[in-house]
């Protein structure tokens, strides 16, 4: 479904990814794993068109979209939930729920999408009417997610979901996650928590200082000692 072949980006005289390649298949979650400022959340805005490549490519079902504006790869069907939420705070669930939508031309079938994602989500319908920056940060961050949904993605992009959030409200997150999975979303996955994203991804990818270090099913990574020293906090 996504394939990104020798993907490179700077930021000025910085180079954030140094060649990556990565593919996600239809139907699978694929984690991205690795330390802060190793080029993660980089490589989901390049698939999003938020930054562009250097160099590299990033085709979706077969066709290049390293061109294409933002806008037009929500079209497509690739949507983002990004790193630190980027929820409306002045506006209410409602309306962010609404700009998720925004790009949609079936207009028939939002309502209906719509309480799909309240029934993921049911402390947001709790708060439908509340202004979106009067929300707990795990409420915020289900906001997010069900706001992405809402551009009824085939291809997720889910960026640090479970950053600063309590442990219960992560496992809640990640529960979700599932679900939304085994509906038929493909997810691509940036999280520093690492435990929690191989349990529930099928494949993993390692991603040091802009290139990719190791790649395999997500059990395996999960097995491996360099994994488990550096990512796991254990030997």
């Amino acid at each position: 479904m996504l394939t990104i072949r020798d993907l490179r980006v700077n930021y000025g005289a910085i180079r954030a990814l140094h060649g990556v390649s990565l593919k996600v298949e239809r139907g699978e979650i694929v984690t991205l794993i690795g330390c802060n400022g190793a080029g993660k959340s980089t490589t989901l805005r390049a698939v999003s068109g938020l930054v562009k490549a250097s160099g590299g490519d990033v085709e979706y079902e077969g066709k290049s979209i390293g061109k294409l504006a933002p806008h037009e790869i929500v079209r497509l069907g690739i949507a983002q939930s990004p790193e630190g939420r980027g929820i409306f705070a002045n506006m209410t669930v409602e309306e962010n729920l609404e700009l998720g939508a925004f790009a949609r031309k079936d207009t028939g079938n939002i309502a209906k999408d719509r309480e799909h994602a309240l029934s993921l989500f049911p402390r947001l319908k709790e708060r439908y009417k509340q202004s979106a920056g009067t929300l707990s940060g795990g409420e915020q961050q289900m906001l997010a997610m069900a706001r992405a949904l809402l551009a009824r993605p085939k291809l997720l992009l889910l960026d640090e979901p479970s950053l600063g959030l309590a442990p219960q409200v992560v496992q809640t997150i990640f529960k979700i996650i599932r679900e939304i999975n085994a509906e038929g979303t493909t997810i691509l996955l940036v999280e520093q928590n690492a435990n929690q994203a191989l349990k529930v991804a099928h494949r993993a990818y390692v991603l040091e200082v802009g290139k990719i270090a190791m790649e395999g099913k997500a059990s395996e990574l999960a097995a491996s000692d360099a994994v488990r020293k550096a990512y796991l906090g254990h030997a």
